[in-house]
């Protein structure tokens, strides 16, 4: 069973956004402080009250989204689009950029052509933008995995990065199969993860525990805390994948629980949320993302009007939504945000400890 594409592609833009959105003011908290900063309230726009925001993740898919179509179904291509728009999100300043992912960039304007510019590191950046890649490649494995190496070797060079693109594009294929079980997920992934690069039998072994563990219905947070990550699931994309999968595994077709559930693990909130909201969304579609989440996102330039536009010019492969944010006012939007997560920063300088 597939859901309908247009669908699919909304609600993996829609649920990754909303998914970094609620996840953003609980960024680098552990999650036994978090409990306490939330006073055991549900998941809620905190970064400014009621108003959704959103960070690199959401825009990094955004951008994703748009090289697929202006690339015309050439994998080289994509890549050259994919950092000249990175390019100029770069120079806009955004906040809180991976320290991998600024680097890499950054070379692209000391001339560095696309593909040599990356780095070595096995950062969150890839990861963060592959599951619109998983839903927009649905029906052609091979064409996914290369446009998600493609996408993923831009910023992050190490194996486990672009393995760890690969493996969320494929669980983002598979939601849109309506697919989330341990079987299937460990077909689709097991030869991204073959290999005897370093780092990939750790790889393999934590993606086996994330799979068991969800098999048997133990809750992420559980699963997390049995690795011992009581600081909370950190920007190593190892365990941001295993962590993401379980808690999409556990919670297909409920988006609010999927994302309660991954939140509450703590640590890099916003990109492990936005990957479990693009891998929720993908099954669930524009319709199963809750309407009052939706109402609020209406950050500039990526609010949940324009993600519906880049998902319809996505699916018809038409220009729709694929203008880049007019460079001037996303300078300004990003010193302002700046402004605000520094405040929210002396926030949590503040009990309850």
């Amino acid at each position: 069973m597939h859901i309908d594409r247009k669908s699919a592609l909304a609600g993996c833009l829609l649920g990754g956004a909303l998914g970094d959105a609620l996840g953003l003011a609980w960024e680098g908290i552990a999650p036994r402080r978090q409990a306490r900063m939330r006073g055991g309230g549900g998941l809620r726009f905190a970064l400014w009250p009621g108003l959704g925001l959103v960070s690199d993740d959401t825009e990094h898919a955004a951008l994703t989204a748009q090289a697929l179509v202006l690339s015309e179904g050439d994998v080289g291509r994509f890549q050259r689009v994919l950092a000249a728009r990175l390019r100029l999100w770069i120079a806009a300043l955004p906040p809180g950029v991976g320290l991998a992912t600024g680097r890499a960039l950054w070379k692209l304007w000391l001339g560095f052509p696309p593909g040599r510019n990356g780095v070595r590191s096995a950062g969150n950046g890839p990861a963060m933008r592959a599951a619109v890649i998983g839903v927009y490649f649905a029906d052609d494995r091979e064409r996914l995995l290369a446009y998600a190496e493609a996408s993923a070797h831009l910023t992050h060079t190490d194996p486990r990065a672009i393995a760890g693109a690969q493996v969320v594009a494929l669980c983002a294929m598979l939601a849109t199969q309506h697919k989330a079980d341990v079987g299937s997920v460990t077909a689709a992934i097991e030869p991204t993860l073959a290999g005897d690069a370093p780092g990939m039998a750790d790889f393999r072994q934590l993606m086996a525990a994330a799979l068991k563990s969800a098999g048997h219905g133990e809750t992420t947070a559980a699963f997390c805390a049995a690795q011992s990550w009581h600081k909370g699931v950190q920007g190593y994309i190892v365990h941001t994948v295993a962590a993401s999968v379980h808690a999409w595994l556990r919670h297909p077709r409920d988006l609010a629980t999927a994302l309660s559930a991954i939140v509450d693990c703590g640590g890099d909130t916003d990109s492990t949320a936005a990957i479990v909201g693009g891998l929720v969304g993908a099954w669930v579609g524009r319709e199963g993302i809750p309407a009052k989440w939706l109402a609020g996102l209406r950050d500039w330039p990526w609010s949940a009007k324009r993600l519906n536009r880049l998902a319809s010019g996505l699916a018809e492969g038409r220009g729709q939504g694929m203008s880049f944010p007019f460079w001037p006012l996303a300078l300004l939007r990003n010193l302002l945000m700046l402004l605000l997560v520094l405040c929210h920063g002396l926030r949590r300088l503040l009990p309850p400890y």
